[in-house]
């Protein structure tokens, strides 16, 4: 008896598109075989080494690591922009938080004697939270959620701080019962930011050495920053040495 072969069509008809492939083992005992073509075999081949269904896992950038400035703020796995109509805003969004972090930095080492954060108001609100914000909208736009979700929370970070420090502006602090009660509330307010860090350091963990240090002195930032507030001094004021120590891990940040 004749063997049948079904013949797959790729719908194009250029040469070589139905070009088959023969399964070694496939025997022409009268059975009817069905021929895959070559892109098919290939595809199958590359399924089963990951598995199929929707939590195949499949690395499409070529490599498992991606550095901070490599086209995409996004650590790990992730899938190239094509056809990019926007420049890369992570340089500008990184920029706007370093500069903002480091002036803040510098005034919770009391640096000069400066332990007022009054100066830090104006950056924060124009450079540190507009113009960072505006970066993670962008980043969204050419499709990087990473990058977006850490440069637009952290520009709304820099706009909450300027709004609750803003003298006589909106007099947050003055709303509270005693200055111990503020301290309460913004050690909490800190914790929360660290909480957040912490999150989005899991998610470096497959990126670069670089990429990851920079979340985690955030991170440790944060951390001494709500310890600071929560822990007073003997005074009853924010502890020196641990918000200095903050200031230490924000410069290192920055």
């Amino acid at each position: 008896m004749a063997t049948t072969t079904n013949t797959v069509h790729t719908g194009n008809h250029a040469p070589g598109a139905e070009k088959m492939y023969q399964d070694p083992n496939n025997t022409t005992n009268g059975d009817i075989s069905r021929q895959m073509t070559h892109e098919e075999h290939s595809t199958a081949v590359a399924a089963s080494k990951f598995g199929y269904g929707p939590l195949a896992h499949v690395n499409t950038s070529g490599s498992g690591r991606l550095a901070a400035f490599g086209g995409e703020f996004q650590p790990g796995l992730y899938k190239g922009v094509k056809d990019r109509k926007f420049a890369n805003p992570a340089p500008l969004g990184l920029s706007a938080f370093a500069l903002t972090t480091f002036v803040l930095s510098l005034i919770n080492m009391s640096t000069r004697g400066v332990a007022e954060p009054n100066l830090v108001v104006g950056v924060a609100f124009g450079y540190g939270g507009l113009v960072q914000l505006l970066a993670g909208m962008w980043e969204m736009a050419v499709g990087n959620t990473f990058g977006a979700t850490a440069l637009s929370s952290y520009g709304g970070f820099w706009i909450a701080f300027a709004i609750i420090l803003t003298p006589g502006g909106f007099a947050i602090e003055e709303a509270y019962t005693s200055e111990q009660a503020f301290y309460d509330a913004f050690g909490f307010f800190l914790m929360g930011w660290f909480i957040f860090t912490t999150i989005l350091l899991i998610c470096t963990l497959r990126s670069t050495i670089a990429f990851f240090t920079l979340f985690f002195t955030l991170d440790l930032a944060f951390l001494m920053l709500g310890i600071g507030y929560l822990q007073r001094n003997a005074e009853n004021k924010p502890n020196p040495p641990v918000i200095k120590a903050g200031g230490f891990f924000g410069l290192l940040a920055a």
